[in-house]
């Protein structure tokens, strides 16, 4: 029940804070990345500003043995960079890009205007599905960089 309480509290303060910054407005989002035409800075304030309270986050982690409502912090295992891992970034910048949305505004938009963000969310979950199926290989890289 608290793994539970703390998801939903921390979903719901997620889900306020891009309504509030203004990163689940897709023209907002667009216009900041239109660096060329009429770019608008205020994502990369919200952007910083999230640095500082992540940063103190790590440091608390630092000091913790567990999570509070986890037997276990869950981190990545490697920190390579591979092929698959720059196809997908890629893949999310040009989504991002093109609508405007990446997956935590679009979920936050399903409330605000479902009609126009459905179309996106279906593609998100059936390209996260298709993405079972596209065999990349699971052969760790020798050395570190792109593999």
């Amino acid at each position: 029940m608290t793994r539970a309480l703390i998801a939903l509290v921390s979903g719901t303060l997620f889900g306020a804070g891009l309504a509030y910054s203004g990163m689940s407005d897709p023209a907002r989002v667009q216009a900041f990345l239109d660096l060329l035409g009429q770019w608008d800075p205020t994502l990369a304030f919200v952007m910083g500003g999230a640095m500082l309270p992540m940063a103190v986050a790590w440091v608390i982690r630092s000091r913790l043995s567990a999570p509070l409502a986890a037997p276990a912090f869950d981190l990545p295992g490697t920190s390579t960079l591979d092929r698959p891992l720059a196809f997908g970034a890629i893949l999310f910048g040009m989504g991002w890009g093109v609508a405007g949305l990446c997956p935590g505004p679009a979920l936050a938009d399903l409330a605000i205007a479902p009609g126009d963000v459905a179309p996106f969310v279906i593609a998100m979950f059936v390209g996260m599905a298709a993405q079972r199926f596209v065999p990349f290989s699971s052969q760790k890289p020798k050395q570190a960089g792109l593999k």
